[in-house]
């Protein structure tokens, strides 16, 4: 075959080192979630929609054809680390070392996009730690609780 065709979605999950609410500010955690979009652009791997709450995120995008999501998160976390520190003020801004990464089928799109915007009425709910249990549950996989929440 003389072309390469992909089409992958992964919803990304991550947190920030220790869940610290350091994205509280709603206008804070606006602007990160246009940043991460745009760190997801430049990756060529488009972004459908980040979303979360003050200590974590959700992020579904089209994972590139040349990137793996390894450096994809890596490259998330770095430059948006940084340009907290240096846009946002927030001197002590850090994710955590993990993630959660889970294959979406187009047909689920939709639904995971209005998951990803009701994130702020959904975790008025659900923990981030019992939504995280769960998606890893939905999605088989196993999680050692004496590592996970860093």
């Amino acid at each position: 075959m003389g072309q390469s065709l992909v089409q992958l979605y992964v919803h990304l999950v991550f947190a920030t080192k220790h869940r610290q609410p350091l994205l509280k500010n709603s206008d804070c955690r606006q602007r990160m979630h246009s940043y991460l979009a745009g760190v997801c652009k430049n990756q060529l791997s488009p972004a459908i929609i980040v979303g979360g709450v003050e200590d974590h995120v959700h992020l579904l995008c089209r994972l590139g054809k040349t990137i793996d999501i390894a450096k994809l998160i890596r490259e998330l976390k770095r430059d948006s680390s940084e340009w907290a520190k240096r846009e946002l003020s927030i001197g002590n801004f850090y994710w955590q070392t993990g993630y959660g990464a889970f294959s979406i089928s187009p047909s689920h799109l939709q639904a995971l996009t209005s998951y990803i915007t009701n994130q702020e009425q959904h975790h008025q709910k659900e923990s981030f730690q019992d939504e995280f249990r769960r998606l890893c549950k939905k999605y088989g996989v196993e999680i050692d609780e004496r590592f996970v929440w860093e």
